[in-house]
């Protein structure tokens, strides 16, 4: 795996994880344990997320790209609540959102975690 990806799957990853849980939450009004179900983590997990105690420290430095990820995460939401993608076809989904990130704003991410 690239420095991209291991960065972005680090950092990225759980901001995303983050709003869907949010989202499958509050949007379509799912319990906690059903989120945590179709995200495949546990209930205490999702609570943590929905109270931004996991996850979205630091989201400030995602810039320009932080609306495309919550554009993707709540289409996630939605294709999961309706039962039409599991998560780990979600993953795919995510990888494909990753190589939309321009040079530049992948070039962000990393200097602004690694360095």
């Amino acid at each position: 795996m690239s420095a991209r990806c291991e960065t972005i799957g680090k950092y990225v990853l759980p901001v995303f994880r983050s709003l869907v849980a949010k989202d499958l939450v509050s949007t379509h009004h799912l319990t906690q344990v059903d989120a945590a179900q179709k995200l495949g983590t546990t209930q205490a997990a999702i609570s943590q997320y929905i109270n931004s105690k996991r996850a979205f420290k630091g989201t400030e430095q995602f810039g320009d790209i932080l609306p495309k990820i919550q554009a993707e995460a709540r289409k996630t939401a939605k294709h999961l609540a309706d039962g039409n993608v599991t998560w780990n076809e979600v993953t795919s989904d995510f990888c494909k959102l990753c190589t939309t990130f321009s040079e530049q704003e992948s070039s962000k991410i990393l200097e602004d975690y690694i360095i």
